[in-house]
């Protein structure tokens, strides 16, 4: 009987067992799994339709479109053809110029009034978004997902809104809202605001006229149809990217998203778009909202699409006779620091100053920046302030500098005796090796002090690079004369004389992009050089002919090197020229630069021929 009691107890615990695991856990994580896949399905259909244009009575007065591609979608011989195929709403502000397309109640023209393509001031503004159909395709939107087994139409990329209300331009004065019926009891309204700079706020509400509960999950995406050209340089990153809570910044590369087609970031929060080099668009939700992120690719026939996405975990409930709004985010426009960083501060956002790519040496290169703008605000120049920050990185390492040119002037003092020693042990050089060592120990030389100032500007050098190279200020930032804008390349080019000579070096297969050197590249070659030949000459001549050869090659890898490091690096060789001069007179050290300069140009005798015995 015991054995009985005990064995019915033992089934009646597996049972408790059972069905509680059953019914707390294993059941609300599969209803979980299946409504997260169901809302990636009505997403995924949401996403098709969205990117389908079609033509209403309305849009087709106001322009026709192209042909039907393979997938389905409407495409159009130009950006232009593509506005005017669907009515549209104006976006009007000192920064922005634009228009929300009433078909989808979607952002996909967008471009930047105070950035022009190049530095003709009559060249065109920044396009920003485009509309689907349209080449490389660009744009973003906001919608809802229905609850897993709720039939519920909501609005798609077909759907047409209307304009409520008086306002009929977005500025950053006069939000715009729009509305449309789905003729089922629920009546969605869209209306945007955007601030004096490229921050859109976006608020969704639901009234529900029907009898029962509706569940809806917000969501937002990021769209770009062909993959874009890149500089896919190892200092900045351009593609699809995001912070996204304790996944931190999560980058892909177009080719990386290609392959792996679909990157899932589940239970998270953040932000996500794509960045380019000087400008960006990110959706977000509100801080610390819970979403589930995607990052994905898919070859749509005759494009690429690429899309970054969010869908909320939280739905929305609409009780029957009321109203329920929703808030969310999308910044569209240039990568300003100052404005990314309020908006930081201002709304919280998780890290939205990591849309700015500072690389991993950030703590010194996000002071640079503000030290060169700091400077730049005083003096009015970029060029002069990178001329400032050179003066102040120099007298911060004046006293490294100062040892390492007086263990130089020590050497050049013993250069008599380092001959020696080669000419009495030439043949034996352990022995030459060790003499020299002990001379060194003898008159506390450090034989590698020349290389010192070289080795403590890198860290300075790249970091003042990657300000230039994606600062959005240094842009089209002018110098003086021909240099026009700093970030750019040297524009003259010693090997077509200047302009003189009708043909494109840089051309040429293979040889083509170390054939463009301009006058600033020169100048830092020269200065480079003549800083070589304050130095005394190394007692190896491999080391010699090496040490004689980096000018030449630094020349040519600085050509194409955005014209503010040039210049930086030029106008660094000058004073360390003058600083190393004086330090080595002050140790009596000989120093005659003009004599070693002329020695290089005068041919060396020929060494003479052993007689034979």
């Amino acid at each position: 009987m015991e054995n009985n009691r005990n064995i019915i107890l033992a089934i009646v615990l597996s049972m408790v067992v059972l069905f509680g695991w059953q019914f707390f856990v294993a059941g609300p994580q599969m209803e979980r799994a299946q409504q997260q896949a169901q809302i990636a399905a009505e997403q995924a259909q949401a996403e098709a339709a969205l990117a389908t244009p079609t033509t209403t009575a309305a849009g087709a007065a106001a322009g026709t479109p192209g042909a039907v591609a393979a997938d389905g979608t409407a495409t159009y011989a130009d950006r232009a053809a593509a506005i005017a195929a669907t009515q549209r709403v104006t976006i009007d502000t000192a920064d922005l110029h634009g228009s929300i397309n009433l078909t989808g109640a979607r952002l996909d023209d967008l471009e930047l009034k105070q950035y022009r393509e190049t530095v003709d001031p009559a060249s065109p503004i920044i396009t920003l978004l485009t509309p689907a159909g349209a080449p490389n395709a660009y744009f973003a939107e906001q919608g809802w997902v229905p609850a897993a087994g709720a039939s519920i139409a909501v609005p798609d990329g077909q759907s047409v809104w209307a304009v409520e209300g008086d306002a009929t331009t977005l500025t950053a004065a006069t939000p715009v809202t729009l509305v449309w019926d789905n003729g089922a009891g629920l009546i969605f309204r869209r209306t945007f605001a955007v601030d004096e700079f490229y921050l859109f706020t976006v608020t969704q509400s639901v009234e529900n006229t029907g009898t029962g509960d509706v569940a809806l999950f917000p969501y937002a995406r990021v769209a770009r149809h062909g993959t874009p050209k890149v500089a896919n340089f190892f200092i900045q990153h351009e593609g699809p990217h995001g912070v996204l809570g304790s996944n931190n910044m999560i980058s892909k590369k177009y080719s990386d998203l290609q392959k792996d087609q679909q990157a899932r970031f589940d239970n998270t929060s953040g932000w996500l778009g794509f960045s380019d080099k000087y400008w960006a668009t990110a959706v977000m939700p509100k801080p610390g909202v819970g979403m589930n992120a995607l990052f994905s690719w898919k070859n749509a026939g005759t494009y690429d699409d690429y899309q970054t996405s969010f869908v909320e975990t939280t739905p929305v409930v609409v009780a029957p006779g009321a109203t329920a709004t929703h808030e969310s985010y999308l910044f569209a426009g240039a990568k300003e620091e100052s404005v990314i960083a309020s908006y930081q501060q201002q709304y919280g956002f998780d890290r939205l100053d990591l849309l700015i790519d500072w690389g991993w040496l950030f703590f010194i290169t996000k002071p640079m920046y503000y030290l060169l703008t700091f400077l730049n605000g005083i003096i009015g120049n970029f060029g002069l302030a990178v001329l400032a920050v050179t003066v102040i990185v120099k007298a911060i390492f004046f006293p490294l500098a100062n040892r390492s040119y007086a263990s130089m002037a020590a050497m050049r003092r013993v250069q008599p005796e380092m001959k020696s020693i080669q000419e009495r042990l030439k043949d034996d050089r352990p022995a030459q090796q060790q003499a020299m060592m002990e001379l060194y120990k003898k008159e506390k030389i450090n034989p590698l002090s020349g290389c010192w100032p070289i080795l403590i500007q890198i860290p300075v050098f790249f970091a003042l690079y990657t300000v230039i190279f994606i600062s959005l200020d240094m842009r089209h930032a002018p110098f003086f004369g021909w240099i026009q804008d700093l970030a750019a390349p040297d524009p003259t080019n010693i090997f077509t004389l200047f302009g003189l000579i009708p043909w494109t070096p840089t051309a040429l297969p293979i040889i083509g992009s170390f054939l463009h050197l301009g006058v600033w590249p020169v100048i830092m070659g020269i200065t480079m050089w003549v800083q070589m030949k304050l130095n005394p000459p190394p007692p190896d001549p491999t080391q010699a002919m090496i040490f004689n050869w980096m000018p030449v090659i630094f020349t040519f890898m600085l050509g194409t090197f955005p014209a503010g490091l040039v210049i930086y690096w030029a106008w660094n060789n000058t004073l360390s020229v003058l600083q190393q001069y004086f330090i080595m007179k002050r140790h009596g050290a000989e120093v005659n630069l003009f004599g070693n300069i002329l020695d290089s140009f005068k041919r060396k005798p020929k060494a003479a021929e052993p007689t034979k015995p």
